[in-house]
């Protein structure tokens, strides 16, 4: 804690050098900085659950469309073209109205006593992240694990695999590979679109960035400050994602490489 305090102690003394106009404040531009990335961890925890839940989601609606489940595939069909079909900022109100009214419903349904309005903003957001992030991402996981070899999955089939031990050891990890690009640019979106959660009432990194605006009126500064940090997050993130892509590269064996070396000479 005394390290992050004398950090932006050091910080404070850089502003002092930074010039600050009167039409244009550059030294609002970076002053807010602090005070916006003290909203970073719910920024991030928006996107780490939003993310999650929703490639939980995005694998079942893929498995769902795949296999034409009775029933279950027209439901599903429906609700994948409705969060498509519709802004995410109508999602996330309704599901911040939505859940409440339902919840409610079913406390006088069915006598459940149920505390709706301890449940904080922060679910609603995340159900209304997950929803949207997995009608999306569910045609990119589709994709990828119609893209799996064939003889692959016979061939656990003729190991005497379960469908359920194919998908775990089989399919899902060489979709994995394949649907990672495509999964880690959904996340950078996913993180700018963690913006609209301040209309839910929640206080994230732009929500801080608006209302510092309000205190000093700068609000074109403080939206660049944001800019500048949601830039940041989103090079970090890239970063990781093409660390994570050259791990899970399915490289060629060392004998076959040389073998070929050796051929060409």
């Amino acid at each position: 804690m005394n390290l992050v305090l004398a950090s932006w102690a050091w910080y404070d003394r850089l502003m002092e050098y930074i010039p600050s106009g009167q039409t244009f404040s550059l030294r609002a531009v970076f002053n807010g900085i602090p005070e916006i990335l003290s909203r970073l961890p719910i920024t991030l925890s928006l996107t780490f659950f939003g993310a999650l839940f929703g490639l939980l989601l995005a694998l079942l609606f893929a498995i769902v469309k795949i296999n034409k489940t009775k029933i279950i595939y027209p439901i599903q069909a429906v609700f994948v073209s409705f969060l498509r079909g519709t802004p995410i900022l109508v999602q996330l109100m309704l599901t911040y109205y939505g859940i409440p009214l339902f919840l409610n419903y079913l406390n006088k349904r069915y006598g459940f006593n149920w505390n709706v309005n301890a449940i904080p903003a922060e679910v609603f957001a995340i159900a209304a992240f997950a929803f949207n992030e997995a009608a999306y991402t569910s045609e990119t996981l589709r994709a990828a694990i119609l893209a799996v070899n064939d003889g692959e999955i016979e061939a656990a089939k003729s190991l005497g695999m379960t469908t359920a031990q194919i998908y775990r050891r089989v399919i899902i990890p060489n979709a994995a590979v394949i649907a990672t690009p495509t999964l880690i640019n959904s996340l950078i979106g996913l993180t700018k679109g963690t913006s609209l959660a301040f209309n839910a009432g929640i206080v994230e990194m732009f929500a801080e960035a608006k209302i510092l605006g309000g205190s000093d009126y700068r609000y074109f500064e403080r939206f660049i400050s944001v800019a500048l940090v949601y830039w940041v997050i989103s090079i970090i993130i890239e970063q990781i994602g093409n660390f994570v892509e050259r791990r899970m590269a399915i490289k060629t064996p060392e004998t076959i490489t040389n073998i070929i070396t050796e051929g060409e000479h």
